[in-house]
C-alpha cells in the first residue's frame, strides 16, 4: 500500500486557452477501489494519461507506484492474430498462465485466446484485456470506461470481477458497475476536486444534501444581502436630507434654530454616513460568505423534445419476423413479434450479435430512413406506418466530422438553436470552434443526440446512446424522456436507465 499525491497540478493541451486542471492537490491510496466521476470533458482520461506521463504538466505528482492503463491499444497486425501470440506485446512479462486464472474469474474459456482478435466479440474482446492487464502484480491500474458496446451479461461478469479485486482507478458512467465494484470516489466537481469513500449512490446522496444546503445559504445570505441594501439606501437618504438643512433655514418655522445648531446637525450626519458604511461593510462579508456556494452545484437544464402526433395509434408492426445474413448459417433471430404504439417506449435486449442494430437498421429503411444495403434474408412482417417520420441516433460516432455549422447545414438545424441544446448538456462554448472529430467520444454523442432532440418525429430510434455519456446527463435524459413520453425504440446496455425508461421488452436471442 503507498500513496499517490497530486500537488499544485496545471495542465492544458498545447494551444488551447482554458486550463484542464488549475493549482489542484489532492491525495489517493494505491490500495483503494477508486471511482473516477465527472462530465464529459472535464479531463478524467486526461488526468490518467497525466500518472502515466504521457504529457507534461506543471506541479508535482508523487508516487513508487508502477500503473497500466486499460484500453490496450491494439495493432492492425496484432488485430489478425492471437492475442496469445502478443499478451507480452502489449504487457511486457505477461505469463499465458496467469491470463487463463484471469479469464476463468471473467466466465471465459482460454480458448478465445487462440482466435484471431478481430474475430471475437466486443465482450470478448474487453475479457482478454482485462485478463492482461490484471495478470501482473503490484500494478496500480486505470481502466477506463470498459463496459461500452458491452451486453447485459458481459457486463455482468465484468462487475463481478472488478468487485473482487483492487488497486484501480475506474472511470466509468454505468451507475451500477460503480455502486458493485467501488469503495471510494475521485470528482471532478465544476469547481472543485474531491476524494471521499463510498460509493457513487452514497456520494450522490451527500451531494444532493450538500447542494440542498449550499442553495438554502445562498438564499439566506440574498435576504440579508437585500436587508443591508434597503437599509443602507434609507440610511444615506436620512444623512443626505440632513445634511442639506445645515445652511438656511425659516427663523419663523424652525424658530428652534439658530448658528450653532450647525455642529449637532453636522454631528448627527457624521453617525449616519458612518451607519451606511458599515451596511456596506456587512454587505461585503456577505457577498463574500456567498462566494463559491453554488460553485459546484449540479442543476441540469430541462431538456425539450420536438414530437409529432400520429394519425395512427401503431407505428410499427413486427408479426413472426425472420432475419438472417445471406452468408449465415442461421437465423439472428425467428418468429420475432411486437409492435409499437404512440407514446410507447420499447427497449431491444439480448447479448451482442444477436441483431439488435441489425433490427433497428430493418425497421429504418422501411420508414425510408436511409438505404443501408445489408445482405439479409427476412420473412415475415415488418411494417411501419405511412408517413412515418424518425429521429435515430447511430451507435457509431464516426462520420462526425468538419465544423457545427456544417453538421447543422447537413442535418437542416438552427446552428444558434443547436448550440443552446449542447449548452443544455453541459458542452463548453470553446468546444464549439474545434471540428467534430476532435471531440471526445461523449461530446460527439451529445451531438447526435441533441441532434435527435431538434428533429420533429414520432418515433425516437436510439441505438446504444448513452456510451461515453457522462452520469449527469444521463439523469438529464433520463427526466426528458419521461417528462415527455415519446415513442422510442431504443437499445442501451445501462440497466438503471433501461429499467426507468423502457415500458416493454423485447429479449431478441
Amino acid at each position: 500500500m503507498s500513496q499517490i499525491g497530486v500537488n499544485h497540478l496545471t495542465f492544458c493541451y498545447e494551444g488551447s486557452f482554458d486550463n484542464i486542471f488549475e493549482d489542484v492537490s489532492f491525495s489517493i491510496d494505491t490500495d483503494w477501489k477508486l471511482g473516477f466521476i465527472g462530465r464529459n470533458g472535464k479531463g478524467k482520461t486526461t488526468f490518467l494519461k497525466l500518472l502515466l506521463k504521457a504529457y507534461p504538466y506543471e506541479g508535482n505528482i508523487g508516487t513508487s507506484t508502477v500503473f497500466d492503463y486499460f484500453p490496450y491499444e491494439i495493432t492492425e497486425n496484432q488485430m489478425q492474430i492471437p492475442a496469445a501470440d502478443f499478451v507480452e506485446e502489449i504487457k511486457g512479462g505477461c505469463e499465458l498462465w496467469r491470463v487463463f486464472c484471469e479469464l476463468e474469474q471473467l466466465g471465459e474459456s482460454a480458448e478465445i485466446l487462440y482466435r484471431p482478435f478481430q474475430t471475437l466479440s466486443p465482450g470478448e474482446r474487453t475479457k482478454v484485456l482485462l485478463a492482461v492487464l490484471f495478470s501482473g502484480e503490484n500494478d496500480f491500474l486505470l481502466i477506463d470506461e470498459p463496459t461500452n458496446h458491452l451486453d447485459q451479461e458481459s457486463r455482468e461478469h465484468v462487475k463481478n470481477y472488478l468487485a473482487a479485486k483492487k488497486g484501480f482507478i475506474l472511470v466509468s458512467h454505468d451507475r451500477d458497475l460503480l455502486d458493485a465494484c467501488i469503495d471510494h470516489v475521485l470528482v471532478l466537481n465544476r469547481q472543485t476536486i474531491e476524494v471521499q469513500s463510498g460509493n457513487f449512490s452514497s456520494w450522490w446522496e451527500n451531494k444532493r444534501r450538500k447542494d440542498q444546503f449550499a442553495e438554502a445559504e445562498n438564499e439566506k445570505h440574498l435576504r440579508e444581502i437585500g436587508k443591508l441594501k434597503q437599509a443602507a439606501r434609507r440610511a444615506s437618504g436620512w444623512a443626505d436630507k440632513n445634511e442639506s438643512t445645515k445652511i438656511g433655514y425659516d427663523p419663523v418655522k424652525q424658530h428652534d434654530r439658530c448658528q450653532g445648531t450647525r455642529a449637532y446637525i453636522g454631528e448627527k450626519t457624521r453617525k449616519m454616513q458612518s451607519r451606511v458604511t458599515q451596511f456596506r461593510r456587512r454587505m461585503e462579508r456577505e457577498i463574500r460568505d456567498k462566494e463559491g456556494l453554488l460553485a459546484d452545484l449540479e442543476k441540469p437544464a430541462d431538456l425539450k423534445l420536438m414530437k409529432l402526433e400520429h394519425h395512427k395509434k401503431t407505428l410499427v408492426d413486427v408479426r413472426d419476423y425472420q432475419l438472417q445474413f445471406e452468408n449465415g448459417e442461421k437465423p439472428l433471430f425467428t418468429g420475432l413479434t411486437f409492435h409499437i404504439e404512440q407514446g410507447e417506449r420499447v427497449v431491444l435486449h439480448g447479448g451482442n450479435g444477436c441483431g439488435k442494430s441489425t433490427l433497428i437498421k430493418m425497421i429504418l429503411q422501411k420508414a425510408g430512413v436511409g438505404s443501408f444495403g445489408l445482405p439479409v434474408r427476412e420473412t415475415g412482417v415488418c411494417e411501419t406506418a405511412s408517413g412515418l417520420v424518425i429521429s435515430y441516433v447511430d451507435q457509431d460516432t464516426s462520420m462526425l466530422s468538419g465544423t457545427i455549422s456544417e453538421f447543422c447545414r447537413m442535418r437542416n438545424l438552427e446552428e444558434s438553436l443547436f448550440c443552446a441544446v449542447l449548452r443544455q448538456l453541459d458542452m463548453e462554448r470553446v468546444q464549439f470552434s474545434k471540428n467534430l472529430e476532435d471531440y471526445s467520444e461523449g461530446q460527439k454523442k451529445k451531438v447526435l443526440i441533441a441532434a435527435s432532440l431538434l428533429t420533429p418525429a414520432h418515433l425516437y430510434v436510439w441505438d446504444e446512446p448513452l456510451n461515453y455519456i457522462d452520469v449527469f446527463s444521463r439523469m438529464q435524459i433520463e427526466k426528458l424522456l419521461l417528462d415527455y413520453q415519446p415513442a422510442m425504440l431504443f437499445v442501451e446496455h445501462d440497466i438503471r436507465f433501461r429499467e426507468k425508461i423502457a415500458e416493454k421488452t423485447i429479449v431478441l436471442s
